[in-house]
């Protein structure tokens, strides 16, 4: 048998984490022939399959799944062992890998992620945008971004600062039509966009005024999973739509949309950084927390 790599090693762990040979081949900015040939060259000296193939999915042999339950901690010791020699430098340097829901990724990019590969270039950056909450750890990834009561309770969270609210709003062309809604309940009467969660559930839009909880599951023609296709369908006015008050902001601002039920939108408790604490952050990762508390202190 030839000589394994690290990058054999890495190919298998990466499609047995990720399910298919095209999202491996991503993560690991390879071709999917590049991967699929060093694949098909690794289990040849091996004399052994790893997966089964079919034209729609991989999945792991019993071969496979004792390589990979076997070699998954020792590939872990390796690479915590590069980050130890790497934290020893002065700068920085390697990839950290994000996850988080595509509204958080606005709200960090320009605030941090930009301002921390400005102050050091050695690093690199790699977000994944996912509305399903998922086991970073298990996905590969070194820290997650999600709404505080979101975070696992075996994960170490930063907050990123303030809070955040929901916004209410409608165009002035419906409301002129329709009228406003002066409670909750209203918005029953009225056409709102309904929004789809990534596990496939509607969203009921969660109010609250003085210890008093109204979940309200909205009617209306038109359910999208985006907000900011949602945005474009209240501003063209063919609804009410619940949204991030960061996501409308400059909407209200310009009269484009009219804030309604402003009192049923009180502050909750905002993003945080979450990351595992079984393990010695990198050098990156420790840079990339310290950047993080530091803005978040400037915030508050």
């Amino acid at each position: 048998m030839s000589r394994v790599t690290l990058t054999d090693l890495e190919a298998v762990m990466a499609i047995a984490r990720r399910g298919t040979f095209r999202a491996a081949a991503v993560d690991l900015g390879v071709s999917t022939t590049a991967l699929s040939h060093t694949i098909a060259k690794f289990e040849s000296g091996l004399g052994v399959r790893l997966f089964n193939r079919t034209t729609r999915s991989v999945s792991l042999t019993d071969a496979g799944r004792l390589f990979i339950d076997n070699v998954g901690p020792s590939l872990q010791g390796v690479y915590d062992a590069l980050e130890v020699v790497r934290a020893r430098r002065e700068t920085p340097s390697g990839l950290l890998r994000i996850n988080t829901p595509p509204f958080a990724a606005r709200t960090i990019l320009s605030s941090l992620v930009l301002k921390f590969l400005q102050r050091y270039p050695e690093m690199q950056v790699d977000i994944v945008t996912d509305g399903r909450l998922i086991d970073i750890v298990a996905e590969g990834f070194d820290m997650g971004v999600r709404v505080a009561k979101l975070i696992p309770n075996d994960m170490i969270a930063i907050s990123l600062g303030q809070p955040q609210r929901h916004a209410i709003v409608a165009s002035p062309q419906y409301l002129a039509q329709h009228g406003s809604p002066e409670t909750p309940l209203d918005l029953l009467q009225h056409a709102c966009i309904r929004v789809r969660l990534p596990d496939g559930t509607i969203y009921r839009w969660h109010l609250e005024n003085a210890g008093e909880v109204v979940q309200v599951d909205v009617r209306g023609q038109l359910t999208l999973d985006e907000a900011s296709l949602a945005r474009i369908a209240v501003l063209e006015g063919s609804g009410i739509g619940c949204f991030l008050e960061q996501d409308v902001v400059e909407d209200i601002a310009a009269g484009r949309l009219i804030r309604l039920l402003s009192d049923w939108t009180p502050p909750f408790p905002g993003l945080c950084i979450y990351y595992p604490g079984r393990r010695n952050p990198s050098a990156g990762l420790a840079a990339f927390l310290a950047m993080a508390r530091e803005s978040a202190s400037q915030q508050g």
